[in-house]
């Protein structure tokens, strides 16, 4: 049954971004690249943890300065789960190295990506 698998990412707006990454990276050790830090999901994909600038529009039509990422197991199937419900993707990306993307807003105004990786963990 198309469903979330798990948490894929949490991606927020920043003053400074790079300040942010040096911070986590030396503070809390993470393993941070210019866009962020990854930690590998148990069974597929991973989840992101990236802040992006604070002028970014890529969360838009959000006026949230927060996105969420969810790992899903079949995004066409939950795409017809939503639109079951009423909701229609805000937009579609199908990208051969990463997986396929769709972006849903949920009641409380939030910009939601899904994200059907398109290789296990243990392949990547």
């Amino acid at each position: 049954m198309a469903k979330v698998l798990g948490l894929g990412g949490v991606f927020f707006k920043a003053e400074d971004p790079a300040a942010l990454r040096d911070w986590y990276a030396r503070v809390l050790g993470l393993k941070v690249s210019d866009w962020g830090a990854m930690f590998q999901h148990p069974k597929v994909g991973a989840v992101t943890w990236a802040p992006f600038d604070a002028e970014t529009r890529y969360f838009e039509p959000s006026q949230s300065p927060f996105m969420i990422n969810f790992i899903v197991d079949d995004l066409d199937g939950v795409l017809v789960r939503a639109a079951g419900e009423g909701v229609e993707p805000t937009g579609r990306q199908d990208d051969e190295g990463m997986g396929k993307f769709a972006w849903l807003i949920d009641p409380a105004g939030v910009k939601i990506e899904l994200w059907q990786p398109s290789k296990p963990s243990a392949e990547a």
